[in-house]
């Protein structure tokens, strides 16, 4: 898979970056990586990936290209992507794992991790790393959500306390930079010899620095932490109405794996030791619960298996595509695949037939609207993507980043009559989900259009801002916040960005 394309901002004035689209840029080389990310060259393309990358500045973006240190398998540099629909997924399936573990409902974050390995770690009550090899390598609903009842019972019993820790205070970046420093670690004691304590070097100059939080292997949990999160993660899924049996068949895939010391082992069964006396212990456990032989919902497992399809869609090459999804499985999840492997290789024809096949025959799925709306956008028809991103947003009112994609379509016509309705969207699906910052660049183009000076500031300010760019930010902000009315909701909003000092790990 190749790297994420890379934002250039930097080599633009401030003031000038506010203006206009064409200051946004990607690197040429750059390659679909996630879901609702585009290749071709088509006027909107160049705009707009739907990745939300944040800038790496400092200790963490030295951390995520380190290739100095570590051997080619540990040489990745991993970065979250955004897909409203596989996100909302992982938090149905979170939430009353959650709930039973005392961990509250409500704001669960679900970062997806650009890797294909499988991962999983539940950071805190508010945040999820999931890796999209975690989706893809599982093949029920429940298989995955027994690992994330068992992520959840470490972080209920206090496990890895100081990490956690830290991770609370961590932006999302720099959270990947600790697991991946983590990854390195436990590659290298799998890997052995002169090339693991090169990997193992490398992990822990990745972690930030952070002697307090890597004085061992971090994400190596204790015999009797497993236990613990074993035993909780029973009690969560019988709470909750599920069966073991999807942690079972996980826990077994990877005891299987450390039967052999590999470098190439996936990092959860290098942190997680899984013996099989341990499985049979837990199994035992399992059987007794009136859930054990019970099944995901069907339209549960539907959402899961077009899960895999749009990754495999969007990450995998077309030929890959069409063998694991030949044209005589004409089933949902395979159309699915098929149509998006068709717009990531130019034919828009075919992609959208295909996607109004799919809207046919699940006419309030919202993220089938959602997809014809980006081929349509980055196919350079902006104009025709607004109506597709309207019956999304209609359908899924509390997916952000789907509004904020309505706006962009909207602001792209370079249609006046739409600039108040881009306004509205874009600071709406911008309130529901900041982790978008090119929506905030839009909005300050939308702002700049209308000639408010002020705002058009603020809303780059805040771009740089969830970029990571604090000095950009905080200069940007002292210029929106001297011109806006001092007490006012964007007099505050500017305040507070100059006066963040980001906290120290």
């Amino acid at each position: 898979m190749a790297p994420p394309p890379t934002f250039s901002h930097k080599s633009h004035p401030v003031g000038e970056a506010i203006v206009t689209a064409s200051t946004f840029r990607f690197g040429s080389k750059a390659k679909a990586i996630s879901p609702a990310l585009e290749t071709h060259s088509s006027p909107a393309s160049g705009a707009v990936r739907r990745i939300a990358r944040m800038a790496v500045t400092g200790l963490v973006g030295a951390a995520l290209t380190l290739t100095s240190v570590l051997p080619a398998a540990a040489q990745r540099n991993i970065m979250p992507i955004r897909d409203a629909e596989i996100e909302a997924l992982i938090r149905d399936y979170a939430r009353p794992v959650f709930k039973a573990a005392g961990l509250g409902t409500s704001d669960i974050g679900v970062v997806l991790v650009d890797d294909k390995s499988f991962n999983a770690f539940v950071a805190d009550s508010h945040r999820i790393f999931i890796n999209v090899g975690a989706i893809s390598q599982t093949d029920t609903p429940n298989q995955l959500i027994g690992v994330i009842a068992h992520e959840a019972a470490h972080m209920a019993g206090g496990h890895l306390l100081r990490l956690r820790e830290a991770v609370s205070r961590a932006q999302t970046m720099s959270v990947i930079a600790m697991l991946l420093g983590a990854g390195a670690m436990a590659a290298g004691a799998a890997a052995g010899g002169s090339a693991g304590n090169q990997i193992i070097q490398g992990g822990n100059a990745i972690m930030l620095g952070g002697q307090s939080v890597a004085e061992r292997s971090v994400l190596a949990y204790a015999r009797g932490e497993e236990t613990a999160a074993d035993r909780a993660a029973l009690t969560y899924l019988g709470a909750t109405g599920q069966s073991a049996v999807g942690m079972i068949e996980v826990f077994r895939k990877f005891a299987d794996q450390n039967m052999f010391a590999s470098r190439y082992i996936d990092p959860y069964a290098q942190t997680h030791p899984m013996p099989t006396e341990r499985i049979a212990q837990i199994e035992n456990v399992a059987r007794q619960s009136k859930f054990f032989d019970r099944k995901d919902p069907a339209d549960l497992q539907l959402r899961h298996d077009m899960a895999k399809a749009k990754l495999s869609g969007f990450t995998e090459h077309p030929g890959t595509v069409a063998r694991r999804y030949p044209k005589s499985d004409t089933g949902l999840p395979a159309r699915y695949a098929r149509a998006i492997a068709a717009y990531r290789s130019g034919d828009t024809k075919t992609a959208l037939k295909g996607v109004d096949e799919l809207i046919k025959a699940q006419p309030a799925n919202p993220w089938l609207y959602e997809l014809k709306g980006q081929v349509l956008f980055e196919k350079g028809r902006p104009k025709e993507a607004i109506e597709p991103y309207r019956k999304a947003v209609s359908l899924a009112p509390d997916a952000g980043i789907v509004r904020v994609y309505l706006g962009i379509a909207l602001t792209e016509t370079n249609d006046d009559r739409y600039l108040d309705e881009a306004i509205r969207e874009l600071s709406a699906g911008l309130r529901a989900d900041e982790d978008v910052p090119i929506g905030y660049r839009y909005l300050a183009q939308g702002y700049a259009r209308k000639g408010d000076t002020a705002m058009a500031e603020l809303a780059a300010a805040q771009q740089y801002f969830a970029e990571g760019d604090f000095k950009g930010a905080k200069d940007l902000a002292r210029r929106a916040r001297a011109k806006l009315k001092k007490g006012s909701p964007g007099w505050l909003r500017a305040d507070d960005i100059v006066s963040y000092n980001p906290p120290k790990l």
